[in-house]
């Protein structure tokens, strides 16, 4: 195929295809995905979220989330040459640790969202590491761009920009996916290029913003890189492949939504999210409450008195095929997914996608 597709720079990364691939958590992102996006040029992404043993002591928790995290390293980096990335949300009471585990185990890129991440670059000092937060506004780009310039002179590596139409976790009030076009990436994106303009003077180096939500053709691959992205993030679309890491009932549970059964919820973690309205979610609004136990609390933001269920039990069951029992985060756009498909061939129709857009 006749690629005209352009490179995405990020620090020292230089990806063949502007495609990261967005971390996905619980456990959805792992090895057998992030290498394969790798594998095809794009940017491969593992999510660290919920790998430890949630049942577990304080000590077991950051144990068992340490050494799961270092094992997805490791298989995904036998599985590729290409570049990986991992996925760190500033809620994870052992979010820290995870990060040092990751740049020790050799990765080279932490993106950073759940959270302001003031203090990413006391943690990750080595240069050759590129940090990249999550941001759904100018707002906080500008508020990350100063604290970092003033305590450190120094920048971020790149931003993603994560619009309205994004799944799992949001950066946006419930008000405000309401009217989703009031915030669309169309609107925020050239705000945001503003905002780095400055900064990118000061230091003499570009900024290049990743946008993500709703992001799912390759025309609208384009569409994004004419208005200024340097690439996109895409997370939905890569669940329904062979690769991806989760079972088969989560899946079908992507192949079977309607538009319509994609909704916002309110999560234990106090962020909106978008998720696919099914058993769980019938049965949680039936009952108001299910019967939390927490030995450790494993987000930080989670208030276990009045959550009215264990969000990380929730995304684990259905993870692992329990989908009436769990919780499916989804972006708006799952319900066009009618197939299951290779990576390769996913890439192969994006970029095909692209080329011929307009």
């Amino acid at each position: 195929m006749n690629i005209k597709i352009p490179k995405l720079q990020i620090g020292s990364i230089t990806a063949d295809i502007p495609i990261v691939q967005g971390g996905m958590g619980v456990r959805v992102s792992l090895s057998s995905l992030v290498s394969a996006v790798a594998n095809q040029g794009g940017i491969g992404t593992i999510t660290s979220i919920g790998l430890g043993d949630i049942t577990a002591t304080a000590r077991g928790y950051e144990k068992t989330s340490r050494e799961a995290l270092i094992s997805e390293i490791r298989k995904a980096k036998s599985l590729t040459k290409g570049h990986l990335a991992v996925n760190l949300m500033g809620v994870l009471s052992n979010v820290t640790d995870l990060i040092r585990t990751s740049v020790e185990e050799g990765i080279k890129m932490i993106v950073f969202g759940a959270g302001l991440p003031t203090k990413l670059p006391d943690i990750v000092k080595e240069e050759d590491v590129n940090l990249v937060p999550i941001i759904s506004s100018s707002r906080v780009a500008e508020f990350i761009m100063r604290t970092w310039d003033k305590f450190y002179k120094k920048m971020p590596d790149a931003f993603i920009l994560e619009g309205p139409l994004a799944g799992g976790h949001l950066g946006f009030s419930v008000e405000q996916l309401e009217k989703p076009d009031d915030f669309s990436l169309e609107i925020l994106l050239p705000q945001v290029l503003e905002s780095i303009k400055p900064y990118e003077d000061k230091y003499g180096k570009k900024i290049p913003i990743v946008t993500g939500g709703g992001i799912y053709t390759g025309q609208d691959i384009k569409r994004m890189l004419s208005m200024g992205a340097s690439g996109v993030q895409m997370g939905t679309r890569f669940v329904c492949t062979e690769e991806c890491d989760v079972s088969p009932e989560f899946k079908q549970s992507y192949l079977d939504a309607t538009k319509e059964d994609i909704v916002i919820i309110k999560s234990p973690v106090g962020m909106p999210g978008r998720a696919i309205n099914n058993k769980f979610l019938k049965d949680l609004e039936i009952q108001g409450k299910f019967k939390i136990s927490c030995p450790y609390r494993c987000l930080t933001a989670c208030k276990i008195e009045t959550a009215r269920y264990c969000i990380a039990k929730a995304l684990l069951n259905s993870c692992f095929g329990k989908v009436d029992e769990g919780l499916i985060f989804c972006g708006q756009n799952a319900y066009r997914i009618n197939k299951i498909v290779k990576v390769e061939e996913l890439f192969n129709e994006l970029i095909e996608g692209y080329n011929e857009a307009d």
